[in-house]
Order: C-alpha cells, then structure tokens, then sequence
C-alpha cells in the first residue's frame, strides 16, 4: 500500500496543480481577450449546460456518489499505508521511541538462528504479533520449547511498550548429504 500512495499523492497533486494552471490561463485569457475566450476548456458550454442540471438530477446524483466513492477510496488507501511502527517504552514523556516490524524481526531472527539444534528460520514481526517458523534436523517438539524460551527471553529484555503474541512453529528438515 505504501508504494501505492508514493505513486498516488504524486500523481494527485500534478493533477491539482495541472487544473489550477488552466484554470488561471482561461481566467486570464477571459479578462484580456474576451473575444478569443475559451482558450482551452469550453468553459461557455459547460456553463450552459449546468444552467439547464438541477440539484436533483441523476447526472448531479451519479457524480456526487462517484466523487464520495472516490474520496472514500483515497481515504481507505491511506488509512491502509500508514507506518505501522512497534512502540518501544519511552524514557521521558516528551520522547516517543520506536522500530520498525522489521527490526524487529531481524532481532528476533538473530536470536532464533542462534540455537545450535535451528538450521534455518523466518520471522515475521508486528507490533500486535511474531510469527516464527524454524527448521531443524532434530525432534521439533524439544527444539519448539528451547526457540520459544529463547523469543520470550529476547521480547522480555527488549523495552516492548506491550508485547507481542508469540508463535513459533519447528519442522523437521532434511540433511545435506
């Protein structure tokens, strides 16, 4: 969503931008040279057709609902694309601390490959959950405790202002031969 938005507000505001200068163009071109007027938009037309448009029209409806769809959507989008930051305690009330998922993840990632019995892990990291999935070559039931152990000690010293679930998964691997 984040790639979304870098693509959308740009494009939003050429538009915006594209609108006033024609607009001041036809403004211009209106007060000097009444006679040549429109330039580019066949602003006379519209006017005359908008005289004939009531407020209860279905063209007048259908526009208004697209535009409120639409408005609806941006919004939506940009709700969706918003950082989405792991909080960390803050050491003074003027000071707000805080990491990113994948920070995060890569802390818990170093800790889980750190076990001798992990030959292989992913991790992924919110600030509501940590989702861990390891591999290794021995019983996964007896590696699964010791790698959750290891993810809660880690959540524990790291200054988490609420703590994630935790879930971690261990399957079996096959050994290079």
């Amino acid at each position: 969503m984040r790639f979304l938005l870098r693509l959308l507000s740009p494009v939003l505001g050429l538009v915006v931008a594209a609108a006033g200068v024609i607009t001041t163009i036809e403004v211009i071109t209106a007060w000097l040279a009444p006679a040549s007027s429109p330039l580019i938009v066949p602003w006379p037309t519209w006017q005359a057709a908008l005289l004939a448009t009531t407020w209860s029209s279905p063209v007048v409806r259908g526009v208004a609902i697209g535009i409120g769809v639409v408005g609806l959507l941006v919004l939506l989008v940009a709700l969706v694309g918003r950082r989405h930051d792991v909080r960390l305690t803050d050491p003074v009330p003027e000071v707000t601390v805080t990491t990113s998922p994948r920070s995060l993840a890569r802390a818990v990632g170093h800790e889980v490959r750190s076990h001798a019995d992990v030959v292989s892990a992913s991790v992924v990291a919110s600030s509501k959950k940590v989702v861990v999935k390891a591999g290794t070559l021995d019983a996964p039931e007896g590696v699964r405790d010791s790698v959750r152990g290891r993810v809660d000690d880690l959540l524990t010293r790291l200054p988490l202002a609420r703590r994630p679930r935790v879930s971690v998964s261990v399957a079996a691997t096959k050994g290079v031969k």
